[in-house]
C-alpha cells in the first residue's frame, strides 16, 4: 500500500469540534447566534439557476462591496473558501522546510496544522493575562522567522489589544518577516478600534489583514474569507489559491451581506449584549471569565477537575461547549453565544455544578 509522504505521516490531524449528539446544542463553533441577512439568503437563492456554470474567479461584485465598505482598493482584496484557505495558501507561498512561523499562546490552532504541511517549524509567543503580548513576540523572533500571525481579537480568548500596539508590533519587525492579523471577529471590535488604522498597514508591503463572513454575518456555511494584501503578496498567493474557490451562491450572499451593514451591526449589538449578560451571570457564580471582544467568551474554572464536572454536566443537559485542553487550558471551556434561553439554561447548569 501507498503511503503518505514523512512529514505528514507524522502531522497529527487537524482536532475537529465535537458536535454532540441528536438533540445538543452546540455552543462549540463560535457561529452566529442569528441568522443572516435576509437579503444575503434571497441574494444566494437568486443565482441557483446559475450553477451549470464555474464561479468569477475574479470575484468581481464581492471585492467592490468589500472594498467600499471598508475603504480598500478592490485589487488588494483576495477571497477564500473560509480565511483557512487563505491562511494555507500564504503559509505554502512564504515559508518552508528550515523557516518559522511565529504565533502567540492561544493563537489559531490551524496556523500550526498549515505551518507543519510545509515541514517549517511553528513557535509560539508567550501571552500575557491571556492576551497577546507584543514585547514577547518581538523577543521570539529569530533569524529564521518568515511569518507573525496574531488574532485580534484573540481566539480562544477573546481578548483585544489596541491598535496602537499592532502597530508598534510592524514597526519594530524585520522588513523582510509578513505580518498577518487576523480579524475573523473584529466586527465585534470595530466601534472600539479604527478598522482603517490597521488596513492602512498594507500599504508598507510587508502586512497582511483578514476577516471573514463566518461570524458577525451569519455566513459559516457559506465558506467565505477575505483579505487585504499588497500586491507582490498577492501575486504569489493567487498562484495557490483554487481558480474557482467560492461558490456562485455563496459570492451573491457574501456580497449582499457586506452591502447589508445595518444587519450586520444589529446581530453584533445583540449578540454583545448576550455575552455580556452570560458572562456577569458566570462571574456571579465565582467563574472567571476573559473580557471578550467577540461571539463567545472563555470561563476558567477553579481547576481542571472542576471544568470537566462542568462539561459533563452540561452535556448532559444537551449542551456543548469547547473544551480547551488542546490550547493548554485545560480548566477552561469556551461558550458560543447563542440566544438568550440557552444562555439561561447553560448558567442554570454552571449554578448546579458551582453552589
Amino acid at each position: 500500500m501507498i503511503r503518505a509522504v514523512p512529514h505528514v505521516r507524522e502531522m497529527a490531524a487537524y482536532a475537529l469540534a465535537d458536535l454532540g449528539g441528536e438533540g445538543t446544542v452546540s455552543l462549540a463553533q463560535n457561529e452566529s447566534a442569528f441568522p443572516a441577512s435576509p437579503v444575503a439568503i434571497a441574494a444566494g437563492q437568486g443565482v441557483l439557476e446559475q450553477m451549470p456554470l464555474y464561479p468569477d474567479p475574479d470575484w468581481p461584485e464581492l471585492r467592490a462591496a468589500i472594498a467600499g465598505v471598508h475603504g480598500v482598493a478592490a485589487e488588494t482584496i483576495l477571497c477564500g473558501a473560509g480565511s483557512m484557505e487563505l491562511i494555507g495558501c500564504l503559509i505554502r507561498a512564504f515559508a518552508g522546510p528550515g523557516d518559522r512561523v511565529l504565533g502567540t499562546d492561544y493563537g489559531y490552532a490551524y496556523v500550526a496544522s498549515a505551518t507543519a504541511q510545509v515541514q517549517a517549524d511553528y513557535v509560539k509567543a508567550r501571552e500575557v493575562d491571556l492576551t497577546v503580548s507584543v514585547d514577547d513576540i518581538l523577543s521570539a523572533v529569530a533569524p529564521e522567522t518568515r511569518i507573525v500571525f496574531v488574532c485580534n481579537p484573540g481566539n480562544p480568548t477573546g481578548t483585544l489589544i489596541p491598535n496602537a500596539e499592532l502597530i508598534r508590533l510592524r514597526d519594530a519587525l524585520p522588513g523582510d518577516v509578513l505580518l498577518v492579523v487576523d480579524q475573523a471577529y473584529a466586527e465585534f471590535s470595530d466601534a472600539a478600534e479604527d478598522p482603517a488604522e490597521i488596513f492602512a498597514l498594507v500599504g508598507r508591503g510587508n502586512t497582511v489583514v483578514m476577516r471573514t463572513f463566518s461570524k458577525a454575518y451569519g455566513l459559516a456555511g457559506a465558506r467565505v474569507g477575505w483579505g487585504v494584501f499588497p500586491p507582490e503578496i498577492a501575486g504569489e498567493v493567487r498562484k495557490l489559491l483554487n481558480p474557482n474557490n467560492v461558490s456562485i451562491p455563496s459570492q451573491a450572499m457574501a456580497t449582499a451581506a457586506m452591502l447589508d451593514q445595518a444587519h450586520m451591526q444589529d446581530t453584533v449589538a445583540k449578540t454583545a449584549a448576550i455575552r455580556d449578560r452570560f458572562a456577569e451571570g458566570c462571574r456571579a457564580l465565582g467563574l472567571e471569565v476573559a473580557p471578550s471582544h467577540t461571539n463567545f467568551v472563555l470561563i476558567r474554572f477553579a481547576s481542571v477537575e472542576a471544568a470537566q464536572q462542568a462539561d459533563a454536566a452540561l452535556r448532559a443537559a444537551g449542551l456543548l461547549m469547547r473544551g480547551m485542553g488542546g490550547y493548554g487550558l485545560a480548566d477552561c471551556l469556551r461558550a458560543t453565544i447563542c440566544d438568550e434561553a440557552v444562555m439561561d439554561r447553560c448558567l442554570a447548569v454552571l449554578k448546579e455544578v458551582t453552589q
